[in-house]
Parts: C-alpha cells; structure tokens; sequence
C-alpha cells in the first residue's frame, strides 16, 4: 500500500508480559511490567501489581488522565471507599486528588495515562523512574 509522504511509520508490538520481570518499585509492595511508553508525550501503558497490604500511601493527583482496568485482586481508594476487583475500569481525571489505596489482596491492574504521570515527583517515591 502507498502511504502518503507524511504519514507517521507505525509498527505493531508484540509482547509476551508473561515472561517479563516484575520491577520492584521505591514504594514497598508494589511492581511494575512497563508495556509501552510514548517518550514524547509520556503517556504510558503498564502492568502494577500492589501486594496484599501495599498501596499509595496519600494523597495525590496526576498531570494526564489515568485509566485502570483490575485483573485481579481487591484495591481501595479508601477515603472515597472506590474498590476496583477484577472486571472493574477506573477513570481518574487529570488533576483530580485521589488516594491514599490500599490493596486488600493480591491486586494486578494495567495502568494507562494519556500524558506524564505527575506534575511533579510524589514524596512516596525515592526513584525518578517510578514517577514516569
């Protein structure tokens, strides 16, 4: 197929996540699978997985949209006792303050942002790289 001279060249990706390593988080408890990351924007697509008792521990608020489907588990945004189990989808509007969480038990989500997650690096975090 011709495609016209500005056309912008799109692969396709492909990844088995089941065979990635988990990345532990600065914030105990919690890990991530990054699957795709657009480094011009910084809107991202990943696996998190909060162990049982982990969570966010305040409150916070994000500089892009933020979209959760749950897999597993059980996670709690407690002061709004908003629950995510398996099946469930979470949209969080950017700049909205949410949080703290807590993970009542083993918990999975895919975690997506339509831009850079914070405006600014949370307290919470010791690596630069867990606030991307």
């Amino acid at each position: 197929m011709n495609m016209p001279a500005n056309a912008p060249n799109l692969q396709e990706i492909l990844i088995q996540s089941d065979s990635m390593p988990w990345r532990a988080k600065s914030l105990k408890g919690v890990h991530e699978k990054m699957l795709w990351r657009n480094e011009e924007t910084g809107a991202s697509i990943a696996l998190i997985k909060f162990e049982k008792g982990c969570g966010i521990p305040s409150p916070h608020l994000h500089a892009a949209n933020q979209f959760m489907i749950c897999l597993s588990g059980r996670y709690e945004y407690t002061p709004t006792q908003v629950v995510l189990t398996a099946g469930s989808f979470y949209c969080n509007p950017k700049g909205n303050v949410h949080g703290p969480a807590i993970a009542h038990e083993d918990t999975v989500v895919i975690e997506m942002y339509d831009g850079p997650h914070y405006p600014q690096k949370p307290d919470f975090y010791t690596d630069e790289r867990d606030a991307h």
